[in-house]
């Protein structure tokens, strides 16, 4: 992807005009992995934690313990409103968490992972050497093993710590359809659009100290091959997208999120519908 070659793997090798060098690259990157392994090029860190947990409103609530007598942290979200054709449920991420109300005590998780440690000083000897390809080709390794080591930590979530999921469940081709069940959507991205809830999460789980990420001044992550977010166990979580939001509702989050009207409707610009 990171070479906009397009098809499905392996059977993008056969492609009749990208499947060439689509080998080329693989054969290359396979190369670059094994050299980064036998050397010890990279580095992975990472941190995950759960609490107990209740939806209070649209907020996602996490408590100090059971007694749910202290907030430790509070995650304000939003919900669809852009109406679809045959669309029905205009979801929110509160939605897979058990509203206070209920009387029944659930709970979340968090994590951020990164295996870029050592990237940017590759990439950058790379590209002193006037080896752009391999300076290219170097970061997107780093992101795939940022990604792999998520998807890695997520599948330990849920056969070790939730305890849901059998090993041998699911074949590689099912975790790659994300047919497992439980999501781990990251702050910015479709279902949660809005960053500044990164703060928060790294807060949490104290993710700089435990693993040396660090957030940038605009929220994001370094090194960049790095993944956030939050676990939810619900068996209807699904992936989705807020999409437009009305201004009523981005009034109430700022309420929610003690910040300024204008700050937020700052963050959350490509989501406005008004």
């Amino acid at each position: 992807m990171t070479w906009e070659l397009k098809g499905k793997f392996p059977r993008i090798f056969e492609d009749p005009k990208v499947g060439e060098e689509a080998r080329k690259l693989y054969a290359d990157a396979q190369q670059m992995l094994k050299k980064c392994i036998d050397e010890k090029l990279l580095t992975a860190n990472g941190i995950y934690g759960f609490w107990p947990a209740n939806a209070v409103g649209e907020d996602i609530v996490a408590w100090t313990d059971d007694s749910r007598s202290e907030e430790i942290v509070r995650f304000p979200m939003l919900r669809q409103q852009w109406e679809r054709v045959g669309q029905k449920d205009f979801r929110s991420l509160t939605d897979y968490v058990a509203p206070i109300e209920s009387g029944r005590l659930d709970s979340i998780g968090a994590f951020a992972v990164s295996a870029g440690f050592g990237c940017d000083e590759l990439a950058a000897q790379y590209s002193r050497e006037d080896d752009e390809y391999s300076s290219i080709l170097i970061k997107s390794i780093a992101d795939r093993l940022a990604e792999a080591f998520a998807e890695y930590l997520h599948e330990y979530v849920r056969r070790e710590i939730w305890a849901y999921e059998q090993p041998g469940e699911l074949s590689k081709e099912d975790l790659i359809a994300e047919k497992y069940c439980g999501i781990r959507p990251a702050f910015g991205y479709p279902a949660c659009p809005d960053h500044l809830p990164k703060r928060r999460l790294f807060d949490l789980l104290d993710a700089t100290a435990a693993t040396g990420i660090v957030l940038t001044e605009g929220l994001a992550m370094w090194p960049a091959a790095a993944v956030s977010g939050l676990y939810f166990s619900h068996p209807r979580s699904r992936y989705f997208s807020v999409d437009r939001v009305t201004k009523d509702q981005v009034e109430d989050y700022a309420k929610r999120s003690g910040m300024p009207l204008t700050e937020i409707e700052r963050w959350l610009a490509p989501n406005l519908g008004y």
